[in-house]
């Protein structure tokens, strides 16, 4: 019988010992000093227990000796034979650290253990030895000896189990040198060879390991036969270390099927690679499907026997397809949409950490963790985040004196909430801290020449001031109160996914940082204009409006620029015209329409020559196709199959500024 190919269980086994971390971390975070709560605890060991089995069964024996230590203690825990203290949590949560490293070194196919891991798990090793109740028994079981006799006997039913001894030998091999001191068969053995069973194992073997060598590294070897064997490990001794070695011919136990494990390549088990749908999407996806299906078959027979006395069967068919092509894009869609809670359980771990760097108290306040959008937004948008609350900890929120002594509570409150606006997500970032600084804000603008001396700012324009780049350094953070630091990095990563983000501050009340997403990358309402004999589509979140203007409404500045007076303000003109080069534009003003687009509070008047429609846009790369455009974002495919360019909005409203500065 061919042995289990366990390669293609890698990524699965990957994605849910990640998912096993993440709820240890969770509940340890849950776990208070001096805690009883057994529902905590018994989440903890499960999981560990869980990803120790697995990482045994399919050959990372460096993740489930690690694993099985750390198991050891919880087990103690679980027994209430320890109690639990700040002192263990944060080793534990260390733990929890160094298992996800050496699950993403493992799934890179890299040296998996390393001097931290190793030096952890000597620690974790230490603390169980020098509390259970037989030190002596503990240090055999955990200290590395010479070596290690190993009776192991197979259940007939072990290979049925998808257990293989060849590999358990194999993995044994690679902690040191192994031999078979005596192979035979078991009672259970049919008498008659005719009777036997290949499905069965009615073999055992007494087995010798040479090494220096942790019992627990064995036991990991051997942990997921728990029930499917019969097992009995014991130190080799210096009376054993001198029978005679065995033949060549059965020092090791030649494999004769199955590969050995391999690592995880990167390819295979890089970020993005899979998702998980729910049922009732796939459910929605097939009842769609269905509907289309009944809708194709109607005009199919429509078109064999097409009369014009069809043509309300045909009309009404014809809507029945766009309303079905619709509720299937909406469903589609929905299977790449996940909560935000993704993301935001990131984040207690974060606080509980700066929390004990910084002497700080602090109480996180999620809210809308169910929100979905999609996942590439997801999985980029989290950087972003982790900086904002990183700052928002360590220099937005006080330190407790200086909380007490502003008449506020010494726990400050930290809130992430995120929720659906106008076809976008909308994460705020908000803290009841100091606010910004704004006049030590103005003076480091007008020391860096971004201001003029005595220039009066508004507080939409000094809050805007922190996202100059390099605006703040480490040694002035407390100055400015951190909220320049790296700031312009954050807003640099949310434009990439088509977002804006923004801040309020109040002088002593805390600041609030709104980061607005659009929900999906893959498809965009747009508005179709035209430009000469070509098609450009301007994102509708971004419009504000749309007008004619008369030739003498529009004023011409120095360097060749226009500008129109438009809500009490000047704004820039950028005539789409010249920056793509079209032919056959309509060049005169009065003959177009400017359409007023916004970014970051920042606004242009674009000049097209007409207005379309409003269409939704599949989003394609057109970097990928092509190369890279400014001020051009993707194209899309119109209904009539002709390609329409996407206007990056971002990247026109930076040119209309700096054209209006210029």
């Amino acid at each position: 019988m061919s042995a289990v190919d366990l390669t293609q269980f890698h990524k699965t086994f990957f994605e849910e010992s990640r998912e096993g971390l993440d709820a240890m971390e969770a509940a340890l975070l849950a776990l208070d000093s001096g805690s009883t709560d057994h529902e905590l605890v018994h989440t903890i060991f499960r999981a560990a227990h869980s990803i120790k089995g697995g990482a045994a069964t399919f050959g990372f024996v460096d993740v489930a000796a690690f694993t099985h230590v750390a198991e050891s203690l919880l087990e103690e825990v679980r027994s209430e034979r320890r109690a639990v203290d700040s002192g263990l949590i944060e080793l534990l949560l260390r733990s929890v650290d160094c298992m996800r490293a050496m699950l993403e070194r493992s799934s890179q196919g890299q040296p998996v253990a390393d001097a931290e891991s190793e030096a952890l798990r000597v620690e974790l090793v230490r603390l169980v030895s020098g509390e259970v109740a037989e030190p002596a028994a503990a240090a055999a079981a955990t200290a590395p000896v010479s070596g290690w006799n190993i009776a192991f006997t197979a259940l007939p039913h072990l290979l049925q189990t998808g257990n293989d001894p060849l590999r358990l030998f194999r993995e044994l091999q690679q902690l040191g040198r192994l031999e078979v001191v005596r192979a035979f068969v078991t009672d259970s053995a049919p008498a008659q060879l005719s009777e036997l069973d290949p499905s069965q194992c009615h073999l055992g073997w007494e087995l010798r390991l040479h090494g220096a060598v942790a019992r627990g590294d064995i036991d990991a070897v051997f942990d997921w036969l728990d029930g499917d064997c019969e097992l009995t490990i014991a130190p080799l001794v210096e009376a054993v270390a001198a029978v005679a070695m065995p033949a060549p011919d059965t020092a090791v136990p030649k494999p004769v099927a199955g590969p050995r494990p391999v690592r995880e390549t990167a390819a295979a088990s890089s970020e993005g690679s899979s998702i998980r749908v729910g049922i009732d999407k796939v459910d929605a996806l097939i009842n769609m499907m269905g509907e289309l299906v009944i809708t194709q078959s109607m005009l199919s027979d429509i078109g064999e026997k097409f009369e014009l006395s069809q043509l309300p069967r045909l009309r009404d068919g014809l809507v029945q397809l766009e309303r079905a092509t619709r509720e299937l894009q909406d469903s589609v869609m929905r299977i790449r949409m996940l909560p935000i809670g993704s993301v935001f359980n990131r984040f207690p771990r974060l606080v509980h950490d700066l929390e004990r760097k910084l002497d700080k108290r602090v109480r996180l306040e999620l809210q809308g963790e169910h929100t979905e959008l999609d996942k590439t937004v997801l999985e980029k948008i989290g950087d972003p985040l982790v900086h904002l609350v990183r700052n928002a900890i360590d220099h937005g929120l006080e330190s407790p004196a200086q909380r007490k002594a502003a008449g506020k509570s010494e726990t400050g409150t930290l809130k992430l909430n995120a929720y659906h606006e106008s076809g976008n997500i909308v994460v705020q970032i908000s803290d009841d801290g100091a606010g910004l600084n704004h006049a030590a804000i103005v003076a480091k603008a007008q020391q860096r020449g971004l201001i003029a001396a005595g220039q009066e700012l508004n507080d939409a324009e000094v809050a805007e001031l922190i996202f100059q780049p390099g605006f703040s350094t480490a040694a002035q953070a407390t100055d400015l109160s951190g909220r320049g630091v790296g700031m312009d990095v954050v807003r640099r990563n949310v434009r990439d996914l088509g977002g804006s983000v923004g801040v309020r501050s109040v002088s002593g009340k805390g600041s609030t940082f709104t980061i607005t997403l659009p929900l999906t990358l893959a498809i965009i309402d747009g508005l179709v204009t035209a430009v000469g004999s070509e098609r450009y589509i301007v994102p509708l979140t971004s419009i504000v409006e749309s007008l004619r203007l008369r030739a003498d409404a529009v004023r011409r500045i120095a360097g060749g620029g226009e500008v129109f007076h438009f809500r009490d303000e000047y704004l820039p003109i950028m005539r789409l015209h010249r920056a793509f080069a079209c032919t056959d534009a309509v060049t005169e003003v009065e003959r177009g329409i400017v359409v007023v687009i916004e970014e970051d509070g920042r606004r242009v008047g674009l000049l097209v020559d007409d207005l379309l429609g409003q269409q939704q846009a599949v989003v394609k790369s057109l970097e990928a196709h092509y190369r890279r455009v400014q001020g051009i974002s993707g194209a899309t495919i119109l209904s009539d199959g002709s390609v329409a360019l996407i206007v990056d909005v971002g990247g026109v409203v930076r040119l209309g500024q700096r054209s209006r500065a210029a």
